[in-house]
């Protein structure tokens, strides 16, 4: 029997502190909620179990303090079926969290305290071990910029192919560009990198065509809308979204990243993996507790 083919996601953890209310405050304004509860996130954790349900081993490469949050996480990612081997515990520094809101329609607000995930030490990115059978690597931007480039170099030397989640968005520096092989965005993330407001299919394929004059593949989603993706060979690809019947958005663009690293790490061409990572994001999005630990 084949072994199932690996994914590295080198990212964040964090502890989530979910907050629903019947909308999202307004400056100085108090807003009062309807429940709270905990939750694993991360964009690294979420896309590193997100790639384990997709049938791939999923390996993390992340960092937590020696706490509460910290103790959390390492749970969550065991019950993900996460290899954790690689996440390290670092003693006087704090897990990485965050607040997120949700409204009544599903949409949220979120602060993150990075904590940990700051201290990721590049250096451990040279261990032969934590590269053994990596198919792909899977890149956010919610890490060090410099743990970022040098996971994508070792990606590179080794043959695995690179997926950047830019978010959340930043200005990327030419020595992490170079690696990428497949970018994902979704509207506001691509706004923020230079095109023309993502409204609809027609803009969000014209997006992906700004976008790919850097990128070998580039993905630009466009929520309840759907995902346009462009090869530099010129290929063009628009999935209309799923209807379904929203929960909670938070969290779709884990799910999404997560699924279509999976879906190439088995080898399936790119349209293959956007109509699957599209598929798993869409029952995300209407199941609010297919996150909560």
């Amino acid at each position: 029997m084949k072994a199932a083919p690996v994914v590295l996601i080198v990212g964040s953890l964090h502890h989530d502190i979910m907050i629903e209310a019947d909308h999202l405050p307004r400056r100085d304004e108090t807003a009062v909620g309807t429940r709270w509860y905990p939750k694993f996130g991360g964009k690294g954790g979420n896309q590193a179990v997100a790639a384990a349900n997709a049938g791939v081993v999923a390996r993390m490469f992340g960092a937590v303090g020696r706490d509460g949050f910290g103790a959390f996480l390492i749970a969550a990612l065991d019950a993900g079926g996460v290899d954790r081997r690689f996440v390290r515990e670092i003693p006087d520094a704090a897990s990485g969290m965050s607040v997120a809101i949700m409204d009544r329609a599903g949409d949220y607000a979120a602060t993150i305290v990075s904590g940990a995930n700051l201290l990721l030490d590049a250096v451990a990115l040279t261990d032969d071990a934590l590269w053994q059978d990596v198919a792909v690597l899977v890149l956010q931007n919610e890490v060090p910029e410099a743990v970022n480039i040098a996971a994508a170099a070792q990606a590179r030397a080794r043959g695995a192919k690179v997926v950047l989640n830019a978010a959340p968005a930043r200005l990327l520096p030419p020595a992490l560009r170079r690696y990428v092989d497949v970018l994902i965005v979704n509207a506001v993330e691509a706004e923020m990198m230079g095109t023309e407001p993502v409204t609809d299919l027609p803009s969000a394929m014209a997006a992906a065509r700004h976008l790919a004059t850097g990128f070998d593949s580039v993905i630009v989603t466009a929520g309840s809308h759907g995902l346009a993706a462009l090869t530099l060979d010129g290929e063009k690809l628009i999935v209309p979204a799923t209807p379904v019947r929203v929960v909670s958005t938070h969290g779709a663009g884990d799910c999404f990243t997560g699924t279509a690293a999976a879906a190439l790490a088995h080898g399936h061409p790119l349209a293959e993996a956007c109509r699957a990572a599209s598929a798993s994001a869409a029952r995300h999005v209407s199941d609010l507790d297919v996150w909560t630990t």
